[in-house]
């Protein structure tokens, strides 16, 4: 099991280029990527999102790389065009307030577009310096996630045993039921024929009763359920979604335990039950 949320950082550096990349997770249904790089590596992103893609598999994950050249060589080179467009500009304007200025070589060069600079660069040369960096760091957060899942995977697993603590309760308290109807005909027919009980009439109608109230199916599933999520999370590397499923089915199994029986340690049993599924819920927000 593993955790969505979790950091990671590696850096390197020599005489020409200094390089980061961070990586941050969050909560998230689904794989959603987020890659932030500088614009004359976007060729790279595709890259990057597929190698992500076959790591993780749930989250929002965020990944920043940062570059700075030092000792980048450059080609410079001028836009005469631009510059003379720029200096006719300037010369008519300058006629027409009855101006005697002309415009500098500096002001022109300063002029968007007249100098135009381009810094030398190899694409292969930084992917091969941002692959084992990346590899590094996602290898740092995929740590980072298990480290904080066990600790979430051993509070779930808490929770699950309170469940099958409630439900032996639940189990046990099962005959009851159908003692408590059998009381409450018997009562029902006293109360309206007396002493003239047909004890047969009750045992048939206790029958049907115990078809429409009875639990023991919904017990059978609710333990079989609780076991598929233990193994789940035991032999998933991310069992996020199906352990959201059975969360649904697990809780409906409950709410009809619940609703089916008046037995009162059955109903507190219920109400733990609930409890301890809410806090499940709540961690498995958080797992992949």
């Amino acid at each position: 099991m593993k955790s969505m949320t979790g950091f990671a950082g590696q850096e390197m550096q020599d005489e020409t280029v200094s390089l980061s990349v961070e990586i941050k997770g969050y909560n998230n249904r689904f794989l959603d990527l987020l890659v932030n790089l500088p614009p004359f590596l976007s060729s790279l992103e595709s890259e990057i999102r597929d190698y992500l893609s076959s790591r993780f598999k749930r989250g929002k994950i965020e990944v920043n790389i940062r570059v700075k050249e030092r000792n980048t060589s450059i080609t410079l080179s001028v836009n005469r065009r631009a510059a003379k467009a720029y200096h006719d500009a300037i010369l008519g304007l300058a006629g027409e307030l009855g101006l005697q200025e002309k415009p500098s070589l500096a002001l022109l060069l300063g002029m968007e577009g007249v100098l135009e600079i381009e810094k030398n660069r190899d694409d292969e040369k930084y992917r091969a310096l941002i692959e084992p960096l990346l590899q590094a760091a996602a290898d740092q957060f995929e740590a980072e996630r298990v480290r904080e899942g066990k600790h979430t995977q051993e509070d779930i697993l808490g929770h699950i045993s309170s469940l099958e603590a409630s439900l032996k309760i639940v189990a046990s308290c099962a005959p009851a039921l159908e003692v408590l109807i059998q009381e409450n005909l018997k009562t029902r027919f006293a109360e309206l024929l007396g002493d003239k009980i047909d004890e047969n009439r009750i045992l048939a109608e206790t029958a049907v009763l115990l078809m429409k109230y009875t639990i023991s199916e919904e017990i059978s599933r609710l333990s079989s359920h609780l076991a598929e999520f233990r193994s789940e999370t035991e032999r998933n590397p991310s069992p996020g979604k199906k352990l959201d499923f059975l969360c649904q089915e697990i809780n409906r199994e409950i709410n009809t335990i619940g609703s089916k029986t008046p037995v009162l340690e059955v109903s507190r049993a219920v109400v733990d039950m609930k409890d301890a599924l809410e806090n499940i819920r709540e961690q498995l927000r958080n797992v992949e």
